[in-house]
């Protein structure tokens, strides 16, 4: 009996595995969705319990391998068997010409193209043995990459398993989607983290995580456009190449298409370069490939390039507009943002008055003054963004753009954290922050106040019955039946649960109220040290640095918080109704950060740093349980390096001591988030 049930778990595993791979291929390789979100949902979650139950029978091909969940302590080099070549660049149709001439005349013939897009990405290899993913690489330079296997096995547009049994090499381009860029780089604007300049830096940025978990989340999709060995496979063309690869079950870029004139391909650009602000990815040009694979062989490649293909690169879209002023904006999480009122202008197919100068130091980078003429593009052909002021044409009365002290919507002093690029109003009370802490305030690891959701929040604060966390604790029975929906029942349940809040120990008030860097471990920390609300706000700098696994980071901000007028005001206002301000819980010491990836480790910081600060990079550190210490020793276990780094390189190299670029810490940061 027992024998019989494994062996149907184990059918029924092999079936959903197989049925749920079909559905994601449908969504992610061939934009044909078949089943609604649910129903893929429901079979999955299956799959999830049936797992749970029988692991000896997960297939590596299971879509619950693709997740992420490792973390990595680096990446190992891989040699290409066949160096990964990158493609020669021509600018004007003349040179496109001229190509297809030099080639015409080494094969003595009339060639025919492949014309595909060049999807600015990054190029990956990917390795299948009897139809299994085995390993997946970046391009590096040429010769030896990075294994990156478990970063790729999160994207789904990477089959796991072909649907031919064949051993096989191919290489494409990873990329991220326009609107996954668009969401990454809001999200990294409302942290205070910089920002990426285009996709393809953000796709290259997310295959490059250590925790793969941060891939998963970053909805990168890949093309894949090219076969080693492709005579194993009797294939005599590339447009024969791009069919068999997407009957595998491989994501390939289906605007290709071969051409026979340079007419046809000159209409092929053409039609491309109109398109490329409305397609889902971005491309930088077209790129041109003999189609007769026999050719491939016969001209051969040089050194870098082969001498088959070129890649023909879109001039960019650039536009010069006049700044005319500087409006100020203030997100949900309190970052003020200053966005750029020009002149309109028409750019990549739609019309532009409007561009996001991301923060004051973006501002001052960049010297804009006011009535500056300055160079406008698309990031991505998405995001309208100032390229460079045209010094040549500043006028003589045009004035430097003046940073704003107090925030635009409450007129609260605003605050430059160290450690980020950010401009923050901290103040409890602004319209443009008091529903977003709201939400956070009644959380379950905070307040936990049942009941008091985002829809009931926006309630009580459109009928202007709450204008900040003090309020919940004055709203009346009369006042909730206000609210749509509310009957006696319900309006007594949230009064009950936030009655019952009042009774908290304080840490979870501390965290409720939404402190930058204060999270529930650090919050209770702190109590445990001071005991009381009002010890911390009388707390100074230097005493709250000292406390274990803290450091300046965070006692910077905890202080800057607190010296604010209204949060003392706040404070003042929760103790009248009654909300409990002292520590109730042991005196056990925790671990703060012990999740985190630096936490009570030996790093050193060396060479130049392009996007941070090195005081920012060591507070952020500290902040987060490391100890950075100035030499490498054999009790150094990161050494994070910037440009120019000399002999503490060499030295953690022959010691054999975890490297880490810059781009790679900036990851961290943000996974530790």
């Amino acid at each position: 009996m027992i024998a019989d049930t494994k062996k149907q778990a184990q059918k029924k595993i092999k079936e959903l595995v197989k049925q749920l791979n079909d559905w994601a291929n449908r969504y992610y390789v061939e934009d044909q969705p078949i089943v609604e979100d649910y129903v893929y949902d429901k079979a999955y979650r299956e799959l999830i319990e049936l797992e749970r139950e029988y692991p000896t029978f997960i297939l590596e091909d299971s879509p619950t391998q693709r997740v992420g969940g490792q973390v990595l302590s680096g990446f190992e080099k891989k040699e290409h068997e066949i160096p990964m070549l990158s493609l020669g660049d021509v600018f004007s149709k003349q040179e496109l010409d001229q190509f297809d001439q030099r080639l015409s005349k080494a094969l003595a013939t009339k060639v025919d193209y492949s014309c595909e897009l060049k999807i600015d990405g990054l190029a990956i290899s990917l390795i299948y043995k009897d139809g299994i993913f085995v390993q997946g690489s970046t391009r590096g330079n040429g010769i030896i990459g990075e294994d990156i296997t478990e970063n790729l096995k999160t994207i789904r547009a990477i089959p796991l398993r072909l649907n031919e049994p064949v051993t096989l090499e191919v290489r494409g381009e990873c990329y991220m989607p326009k609107k996954a860029f668009v969401g990454l780089n809001k999200k990294r604007e409302e942290q205070g983290l910089p920002i990426f300049a285009n996709p393809r830096n953000a796709a290259a940025g997310s295959l490059r995580q250590l925790d793969t978990k941060v891939t998963a989340a970053r909805q990168l999709s890949t093309f894949i456009y090219y076969l080693m060995e492709p005579d194993k496979f009797d294939l005599k063309t590339q447009t024969e190449v791009l069919k068999k690869l997407h009957e595998w079950g491989f994501k390939v870029n289906l605007e290709s298409q071969q051409s026979r004139s340079m007419e046809e391909i000159f209409n092929y650009i053409d039609k491309y370069q109109a398109k490329r602000a409305s397609l889902p990815y971005e491309i930088d040009g077209i790129v041109l490939k003999a189609d007769d694979l026999a050719t491939h062989a016969i001209v051969g490649n040089t050194v870098k390039v082969p001498r088959w293909a070129i890649a023909y690169k879109f001039p960019p879209d650039e536009q010069e507009t006049v700044v005319r002023k500087i409006e100020w904006t203030v997100g949900r999480t309190g970052t003020v943002t200053p966005t750029a009122v020009m002149d309109p202008v028409q750019l990549a197919g739609t019309t532009v008055a409007r561009a996001s100068l991301h923060n004051p130091d973006y501002l001052k980078e960049k010297d804009i003054h006011l009535l500056d003429t300055v160079k406008l593009h698309k990031a991505g052909d998405i995001i309208p963004e100032v390229s460079e002021v045209v010094l040549t044409k500043r006028p003589v009365d045009s004035t430097p753009i003046e940073i704003p002290t107090k925030c635009p919507v409450c007129n609260a002093e605003l605050v430059h954290l160290d450690g980020e690029v950010a401009l923050r109003c901290i103040n409890p009370k602004c319209p443009a922050l008091v529903k977003e802490s709201l939400v956070h305030f009644a959380s379950r690891n905070a307040m936990d106040i049942t009941g008091l959701g985002p829809k009931v929040v926006e309630q009580l604060f459109t009928k202007q019955l709450i204008s900040d966390v003090a309020d919940l604790y004055r709203l009346t029975f009369e006042d909730l039946l206000k609210l749509d929906n509310f009957k006696d029942k319900s309006a007594n349940n949230l009064l009950t649960a936030i009655a019952n809040s009042r009774h908290n120990s304080v840490e979870r008030l501390l965290f409720g109220l939404g402190i930058r860097h204060i999270g529930a471990k650090v919050a209770k920390l702190l109590m445990i040290h001071f005991k009381s609300l009002i010890k911390l706000v009388d707390a100074d700098e230097e005493e709250i640095a000292q406390l274990d696994s803290l450091g300046q980071v965070i006692a910077t901000s905890i202080v800057t918080y607190f010296d604010n007028v209204e949060v003392k005001k706040l404070v003042a206002e929760l103790a009248d109704a009654g909300v409990n301000l002292e520590y109730k819980g042991p005196d056990t010491k925790i671990s703060v950060n012990a999740d985190n990836y630096f936490n009570g480790k030996k790093v050193v910081l060396t060479g130049t740093l392009d996007q941070l600060k090195r005081s920012e990079a060591k507070a952020w550190l500290e902040a987060n349980g490391a100890d950075v210490v100035g030499s490498v020793s054999k009790k150094t276990n990161i050494v994070i390096v910037g440009h120019d780094a000399g002999s503490k390189l060499a030295k953690a190299e022959s010691l054999g001591i975890e490297i880490m670029s810059e781009q790679q810490f900036i990851e961290q940061m943000e996974a530790a988030k």
